[in-house]
Parts: C-alpha cells; structure tokens; sequence
C-alpha cells in the first residue's frame, strides 16, 4: 500500500451533533469526558470523528479471534491485549486533560508499560494496534490513525481488511513506518514489537461470510 494514497485531504467531522464549541473546533479530551453521546466517537487532532455504524459480522469475528489470540499468549506476561470499547490518549504537550487532542479507540491494542494505564484506559502509544476495517472507516484508519500512530511512536500498526482477507503491517523504523507486503490466507504472521506472538491468518479468515 502507496503511503501516497493515505495523504488526502483531512476529513471534516459531521457537525451535526457537535456538543460544544463551532463546528471544525479544536476539541481536546477535558471536552470529551463531558460529552454523553450513544455512538462511540474519536477524537484526532482535536477533530471528533464517530462510527459511521455499529461493525459488521466479519469485523466481530475477526475481532474475537485476534483478540484471543493475543490475550490467551500474554497470560502471565507484562504486556497486556485490550479490545475497543477503550481510550488511548495520545499526548503531545503534556498528559493534561486540556492538552490532549487525540483520544481514539482502537479495535484490539497491547500495552507493554503498565504505567500507561490507568482507570481511563491508556496514556501513550501502545506497543501494538490492530484497526479491522468497516466500510465507512477505511479512510479514518487508513490516513487519519495512520499519522497519529507514527507520530506517537506506535512500534506495530496492523491494518485487516475483513472482506479481502488480508492484513497489512506498518512497524516503526526511525520515527517511520515500513510497510509489509499483503499477507493473506496461508501466511503466518510474526509480530516484532511483541516478541514471540504468531498468528494463522487462515485461522482468522477461513469463516468469514
């Protein structure tokens, strides 16, 4: 995948349940703890961004399976696999509530510093993030995480695109992602940043609808 293809223009928010503030504001997590909204939302850059729809079928069971995966190999280890719903906070500046202006939620993350977790979720970049791909998100994970994770020092950002069966791998290599070539049914996969964890793809696709 051309790094190209992930640097279209920056996606405008919907502005029609904004609850503070004008609409393309630069919002920041102390706004966000207040906000009471039923649909999950993100926010990148101080730009809310929410889930277009509740994920389909395949994105569940993909879900379920590398999360197993990931959680049933770290038992008895430091590092620790949590599944969305669940807030990563991403500092800039500082770990101040008014200071942050990316809060997102990945689909599966493993965190490998049990300082950056607390009852909120996690402060900093997870060691691993897995973002499933829905239609109405690709553009969200595929361009707008994409940048925060680099940029926030992510080791290991995985992209599966349930429909087409296929896992992309972007590692961090000097403060920049390398790209893997598409791994698919029949691959096993080896993650760098959690040493010793394996995954079948074929055992994550091979019953998908």
């Amino acid at each position: 995948m051309d790094k190209q293809d992930l640097k279209n223009k920056v996606e405008e928010p919907s502005t029609d349940y904004l609850p503070t503030g004008q609409a393309g504001g630069n919002y920041t997590y102390a706004d966000y703890l207040t906000w009471q909204m039923e649909e999950m939302v993100e926010l990148i850059k101080g730009k809310i961004f929410k889930q277009a729809a509740a994920p389909r079928v395949n994105h569940q069971r993909v879900a379920g399976i590398v999360f197993s995966a990931f959680f049933n190999f770290l038992k008895g280890k430091q590092c620790e696999a949590f599944i969305a719903p669940f807030d990563v906070r991403l500092p800039v500046k500082s770990k101040k509530h008014e200071d942050i202006n990316t809060v997102v939620q990945p689909d599966i993350c493993v965190i490998c510093d049990p300082a950056k977790i607390d009852e909120l979720g996690c402060i900093g970049a997870p060691d691993l993030v897995v973002e499933i791909l829905s239609p109405g998100n690709n553009k969200k994970e595929l361009q707008n995480k994409y940048e925060v994770y680099e940029e926030s020092g992510v080791k290991e950002y995985w992209v599966i695109h349930p429909n087409e069966c296929t896992l992309v791998i972007y590692t961090l290599v000097e403060s920049k992602y390398s790209t893997s070539r598409i791994l698919t049914m029949g691959d096993i996969v080896k993650s760098k940043a959690i040493e010793g964890f394996e995954l079948d793809l074929t055992e994550v696709f091979e019953n998908l609808l």
